[in-house]
């Protein structure tokens, strides 16, 4: 990794050390802030089908009508403590790379890529993404955590690890085939699209293997999805495989190409800072400015996708049976109740207009009972 972080040489002089008390004091402030931080997160973190609006009176505990991936019950703390041990990892080596390579581009776009969480709550709701109420989650009150379909959870914050992770695997082969071609190559002469494309295979199987392992555990699940492009279609664990793998790459291309560096080691986001003559006398910011930009753009063409799904009524096939019986049935559009799931349902917020709709439709069980119904389980 250190070798991964430094720069070319370059002829310019290096900058004199300066020990400062006002190092030390942002340093210090930095600190207590993050230690606030945290001490405000575990006072407002809960967990189970706590808010009105989601949860379902008639239900005690937290009963699984189908049991998870290899039958373990423990899944979710196991996923859990593993997000904090990462997370603690992560931010160590964080802190000793930062200090060894200060405003560094790697550490500038593993800081916009965990940034952008503040629009996971929108980007659960576009793609119909419900999570299990068991997760330690945000108080299901709060404005924007409340237009996720049950719970906004606190696992996300490793969004560095998942949308940044391969581009790394997508540059040690993207530097072991250049070594085997001329230098007057595609790969040689367009690095930029080469490493795209890269992004996209290693970003596309990556998604793949660790999305269905996680549905699979009840993690999460996708209520509702097209049966065009998904497998497992209805089905507690069903998956819009070509839409969410390839989706994602919207994300985890540009976070790639950003920090590819030129000969002259400077990276793309701060040759795009520099054109664009954003704080030109702070590069650094500058440069993190366009990462956390070009990513929010990046990261709304993914829910505008899913939205269009949402928009079309197209997400027809819902997970059954209902894998959280403690919370309502998240059935916006009324396919669930048309299936045959017993309720209750919610809505959810933006169910409006927001959804090309009125408000949740009328609609009737089947007379059939529907393939949702108990007795068919």
């Amino acid at each position: 990794m250190t070798q991964l972080l430094e720069r070319p040489a370059t002829t310019d002089p290096a900058p004199p050390r300066r020990a400062s008390t006002r190092t030390t004091v942002v340093w210090t402030l930095l600190g207590c802030g993050l230690f606030l931080a945290i001490v405000a997160a575990a006072h407002n973190l809960r967990h189970g089908a706590v808010a009105e609006r989601i949860k379902n009176p008639a239900v005690t505990g937290a009963p699984r009508p189908v049991s998870p991936l290899f039958g373990d019950p423990n899944w979710i703390p196991k996923m859990q403590i593993g997000t904090v041990v990462m997370m603690v990892i992560l931010a160590t080596v964080f802190v000793v790379l930062w200090r060894r390579h200060p405003r560094h581009p790697y550490l500038l776009m593993t800081l916009a890529v965990t940034a952008i969480v503040w629009m996971d709550p929108i980007m659960n709701w576009a793609p119909y993404a419900v999570y299990n109420p068991e997760l330690w989650h945000w108080p299901e009150t709060w404005p924007l955590v409340s237009l996720s379909p049950t719970v906004e959870p606190l696992i996300v914050v490793g969004y560095a690890t998942f949308y940044f992770g391969p581009f790394f695997a997508a540059m040690w082969v993207l530097r072991r085939l250049q070594r085997r071609r001329p230098v007057d190559s595609f790969l040689w002469q367009h690095p930029l699209v080469s490493l795209a494309g890269l992004i996209l295979v290693i970003g596309f199987v990556f998604d793949a293997m660790l999305e269905i392992f996680l549905v699979r555990t009840q993690l999460y699940i996708y209520s509702h999805v097209m049966p065009f492009g998904s497998i497992f279609v209805g089905k507690p664990y069903q998956f819009p495989l070509l839409w969410e793998s390839v989706g994602v790459t919207l994300v985890m291309i540009p976070a790639g190409v950003l920090v590819f560096r030129d000969d002259t080691g400077r990276s793309v986001s701060e040759k795009l800072a520099q054109r664009a003559r954003v704080l030109r006398h702070r590069p650094a910011l500058a440069s993190f400015l366009v990462m956390f930009a070009i990513l929010n753009v990046a990261y709304l063409g993914y829910g505008l996708m899913f939205a269009t799904i949402r928009w079309t009524k197209a997400a027809t096939s819902v997970a059954c049976p209902w894998p959280y019986p403690e919370a309502k049935v998240y059935d916006p559009q009324g396919f669930y109740e048309k299936s045959g799931q017993p309720g209750p349902y919610f809505a959810g917020n933006w169910s409006g207009w927001e959804s090309a709709q009125s408000g949740r439709p009328t609609v009737s069980t089947p007379a059939d009972g529907g393939r949702c119904a108990p007795n068919d389980r």
